[in-house]
Formats: structure tokens, C-alpha cells, sequence
């Protein structure tokens, strides 16, 4: 199962919302769960080199089912995927891209989020995450 673009569009509606709670910019990717571009939005005055940070953090987060933080924390010098972040045509390692379930706990897909601190973009990413639901 995939994430409908009304499901998309409604984790860019709440992140957007949760980045002018915390005044930032940012560019907001959904994937779904062929890692394929549902919907994206880049806030006026984003970053532009945050673009397709945004996009590389969703299809990480669908490629590997996790977290890119998680990925990251296991992509240190000595961790188990060391180096992972060359694969696939460049990966990012750091938060900001989560997976997004069904109500089954079937991944449909991703968001990434990129344009402030990697805290941040994980912030705006987790209010996404939880958009896609909020009213059901």
C-alpha cells in the first residue's frame, strides 16, 4: 500500500505548520513506498541547497525503514554501516527523514525535511509524521 497524495499533502500541512511554530524555513519531501516523489513544498525562502536534502531524507528513510538519525548513529567509524551514506546514490545519515505507517504498522512512506538544525528538521518531520492522521 502506498500513501495517497491526500495523506501527503495533510504531513505537509502539519509540517508547515509545526515550521512556523518554530520559525523555520523548509523544504518538506513525501515518498512513497516506492521511495517515488508523492508531494514537496519548499517554504518561501528556504534554503535552496535544502531542496534535495529534503528528498534524500525521505527516500533514506523509506530505503531502510528507520529513522535517518538511527541510520546515522549507525554509520559512525566502526558501526555496523560505516560508509552506507555512499550507497544508493548518496544517502543522508542525519535526522529529519521518517518512515510513515499505516494504521497497521505497514510503511507506506517517508517524509524528509531539511532547511534548519537537524533537530529541527526531525521536529517538523515527527509533525508530518503525525498529520497524516491527526483527524481520524
Amino acid at each position: 500500500m502506498n500513501i495517497s497524495l491526500q495523506q501527503a499533502e495533510k504531513a505537509i500541512t502539519a509540517a508547515k505548520a509545526k515550521a512556523a511554530e518554530t520559525g523555520t524555513l523548509m523544504n518538506i519531501a513525501v515518498v512513497d513506498a516506492g521511495a517515488n516523489l508523492v508531494a514537496f513544498v519548499r517554504m518561501d525562502n528556504a534554503w535552496l541547497g535544502s531542496v534535495e536534502i529534503a528528498q534524500i531524507k525521505a527516500r533514506t528513510a523509506r530505503y531502510f525503514d528507520m529513522p535517518t538519525g538511527e541510520i546515522g548513529k549507525l554509520s559512525q567509524p566502526g558501526g555496523p554501516l560505516y560508509n552506507i551514506e555512499h550507497s544508493n546514490r548518496g544517502l543522508i545519515t542525519f535526522p529529519g527523514g521518517l518512515p510513515i505507517k499505516d494504521s497497521n504498522g505497514t510503511i507506506i512512506g517517508a517524509i524528509g525535511v531539511s532547511g534548519s538544525t537537524v533537530e529541527n528538521d526531525h521536529i517538523v518531520a515527527q509533525a508530518g509524521v503525525d498529520g497524516v492522521y491527526a483527524d481520524q
